[in-house]
């Protein structure tokens, strides 16, 4: 398995394909397995890279101080691979992380996708997250990726997807941290607050929800979008907060074009 020491930590990565570098990056459960639709029809143009981020899946299980140190371990990545620039696709906590490399690093990105995220918090997200970290110290790793799946996916989804989701809730479990650890990526995600700066965001951007998003509201998005200069918003009709998973076909549909109308002059190092 690769796995490589940079910044401190242990991180497992996979690489897939080759031409221009795609760096997607998972949200809050922050395995590489999230992006399970989505590596191959990647990996059939571009060089697709999956991470598992600090203290969850086969990287270390160490606390997270800050998304700024969840982007230094997205970049550690990249200088170990040689990689110079990238398009970043970054799912919820992701795509916090990926705002971070835009406004700190904007010379290591080509482009920017951000999916399903937010640029601060606000009372409906400090609840919800309340509630979530009740379930984890409270009740256990399992029944946390049970109602995960619930606030996750469109009811009708997971009605038609029982087996797919008991097997990724399965996974989920086993790659979950301890309690202390998760709730310290919880605590960074909701310290994270860079809406005030997003507009020196120069890097092309699309912002990319689901309507039915009850994790991150579409509300969310659209704010995001109208604060960075030129950005793209598309939203779509249903999907849920992981209709990368829900609606692949459409969200691989709007990324990849995306990623190719801005994609000339991305090299590898």
């Amino acid at each position: 398995m690769p796995v490589l020491a940079a910044n401190g930590i242990e991180t497992y990565y996979e690489v897939h394909g080759s031409g221009s570098p795609v760096l997607l990056t998972a949200g809050l459960g922050g395995a590489g397995t999230y992006w399970r639709d989505q590596v191959a029809p990647f990996a059939e143009k571009h060089t697709a890279i999956v991470y598992d981020q600090r203290g969850t899946g086969r990287s270390s299980h160490v606390p997270v101080a800050s998304i700024a140190e969840l982007a230094s371990d997205a970049l550690a990545l990249l200088d170990a691979l040689k990689i110079e620039r990238v398009h970043f696709v970054g799912h919820s906590t992701g795509g916090a992380i990926g705002q971070v490399l835009a406004l700190d690093r904007p010379e290591r990105l080509r482009s920017l996708v951000l999916y399903a995220t937010i640029h601060r918090s606000d009372p409906f997200r400090r609840r919800m997250w309340s509630f979530r970290k009740a379930v984890l110290a409270d009740m256990g790793a399992k029944a946390y990726a049970q109602m995960t799946s619930l606030v996750l996916y469109p009811p009708t989804w997971i009605a038609a997807n029982d087996a797919r989701l008991t097997e990724e809730e399965t996974i989920a479990e086993r790659m979950l941290s301890k309690p202390g650890i998760m709730a310290s990526r919880i605590e960074a995600i909701l310290a994270h607050d860079r809406a005030d700066e997003l507009a020196r965001i120069g890097a092309p951007t699309l912002v990319l929800c689901a309507r039915d998003d009850l994790m991150t509201p579409a509300y969310f998005s659209q704010d995001i979008a109208a604060r960075i200069p030129k950005a793209e918003l598309v939203l779509l009709d249903s999907g849920g907060h992981a209709c990368s998973k829900t609606e692949a076909r459409e969200f691989n549909r709007h990324v990849l074009g995306f990623i190719a109308r801005h994609d000339r002059g991305s090299l590898l190092a």
